[in-house]
């Protein structure tokens, strides 16, 4: 049984007030994924639960907001960021993690920043949330779900390579912009992995 400590309720509860309803649901969606890729490769629970429950937290900003925030914050913030401001969430809500949600965890704080775009060489708890985010229960659209869900439990390097393949691929057909760092993990995953 999962033990969800007295802070993981209160951030709860503060969050169910924040985020959108669909949010919410997908943010415990990806909490409860994160905690079982934790059981399945031995990363700590606690962590994971953190990680996942905010990652999103500051999804529901609008983006003129969010680079306000970067730039009051001194967050620096790259040209496809400011292009593509819906990036800018992870790194915000890392900050906002820490700021006032009071995580002082710096390993859930990389993990809330590197979730959207990855990063090359992640750790355990990185590559959990970044799976977690793109398999949990409520996710429907996402390409080759169903393998990506079965590859997540069987060997997350293999699962993190499929995704950022697939996310590249999506977003270069819908003519959308790709993070350059999706294109440097993905390239370090490849080469790790052989391919």
């Amino acid at each position: 049984m999962i033990v969800i400590s007295e802070e993981l309720k209160k951030i709860k509860k503060d969050l169910k007030r924040e985020l959108d309803k669909n949010r919410y649901q997908h943010t415990l969606g990806v909490m409860y994924t994160a905690s079982c890729l934790a059981m399945r490769y031995g990363g700590d629970l606690q962590q994971a639960m953190f990680a996942g429950l905010l990652h999103d937290c500051a999804k529901c900003i609008p983006a003129d907001r969010q680079i306000h925030l970067c730039e009051k914050n001194h967050i620096l913030m790259r040209e496809v960021e400011r292009k593509n401001p819906h990036l800018l969430h992870a790194k915000l809500g890392a900050f906002l993690a820490k700021t006032e949600y009071g995580i002082k965890d710096k390993t859930v704080l990389h993990a809330i920043e590197v979730h959207t775009t990855g990063a090359p060489n992640m750790g355990l708890l990185d590559k959990l949330l970044f799976v977690a985010d793109y398999i949990e229960p409520h996710r429907d659209k996402a390409p080759n779900l169903t393998e990506v869900r079965t590859l997540a439990f069987e060997e997350i390097n293999e699962a993190v390579l499929r995704i950022l393949y697939d996310t590249i691929h999506y977003l270069d057909q819908r003519r959308g912009s790709v993070d350059p760092v999706t294109y440097d993990t993905y390239e370090f995953y490849r080469k790790l992995l052989n391919r």
